[in-house]
């Protein structure tokens, strides 16, 4: 039996309580996981695609209702007194679980008019917004979290964002302390944009993983897709950063995103990469 769940804020024990019985609520997501992009910040998801974290049950910011063996007559029902304070929705159908977050902006209290057998008009009732597509879905039998935004299912899975990394102050300057970087025109860790922190966050893993011998190698083929743009002194090998977009093209060309289509000749940058195989 299908069923509703609600996340209530400011409950300290037992939280979760059953808001809907024999629901059901979202629209089935028939998506293959093996299909779905497994999560970086840096990746601007097709329209049709989804994110996708797997073994999703073994994290540390899983949530107990996935965790446990799930029985609907384990959780109460929740009173009127406490709809308001719903932070999500939770709709179990078949084997998976189906997230919505719950913000202020969803609870309605307007004078409508309601059609059914005949035209009614309903005044000061509540009401909750379903949205067409959960936020997140929890395939249980591939132990499987898809979603679309990370930012927007934070407040449901505490700690996930995590898995969106900033690299701190420290970070930043031993970053920019490479023996391949030579700041110019004042520019400094401080001056380095939100979305650069990002990039540098997985240029730093990139780095790590890269062996020495490559890294010259590295710098020629940045080099080739950037002199235009970044000023390189092969001598020293060293480029020249005296700006935030120069540090984001010096990030790029770490992670390879630079390429040249095989037809055509056409020198391009890919906005997001996936890994095949």
């Amino acid at each position: 039996m299908d069923v509703v769940l609600a996340k209530v804020k400011r409950v300290r024990k037992k939280s979760v309580f059953k808001l809907v019985s024999d629901c059901t609520l979202f629209a089935a997501v028939d998506v293959d996981p093996s299909a779905c992009v497994p999560y970086n910040p840096d990746h601007n998801l097709d329209e049709e695609s989804w994110f996708k974290i797997s073994q999703f049950s073994s994290q540390p910011y899983c949530v107990d209702i996935l965790r446990e063996g799930f029985d609907s007559k384990s959780y109460d029902d929740l009173t009127k007194d406490k709809f308001t304070d719903i932070s999500y929705v939770c709709a179990v159908q078949g084997e998976d679980f189906y997230f919505q977050k719950v913000t202020p902006s969803l609870f309605l209290r307007r004078k409508t008019l309601v059609f059914g057998e005949v035209a009614e008009v309903e005044k000061d009732r509540v009401r909750l917004v379903v949205n067409l597509q959960p936020d997140a879905v929890y395939i249980k039998a591939k132990d499987v979290l898809i979603f679309k935004s990370l930012a927007t299912i934070s407040s449901i899975f505490p700690g996930i964002d995590e898995l969106y990394k900033e690299a701190t102050q420290e970070e930043l300057e031993r970053f920019l302390a490479e023996p391949f970087i030579e700041l110019a025109n004042e520019f400094g860790a401080e001056k380095v944009s939100k979305p650069n922190r990002k990039r540098v966050a997985l240029a730093m893993e990139t780095l790590a993983a890269l062996p020495a011998q490559d890294k010259e190698a590295m710098l020629a083929y940045i080099d080739g897709y950037c002199g235009d743009q970044l000023r390189f002194d092969k001598g020293a090998g060293k480029f020249e950063i005296s700006s935030d977009n120069e540090l984001k093209l010096l990030i790029y060309g770490i992670e390879q995103r630079f390429y040249t289509t095989q037809f055509g000749q056409e020198k391009r940058l890919a906005n997001s990469v996936q890994a095949l195989g």
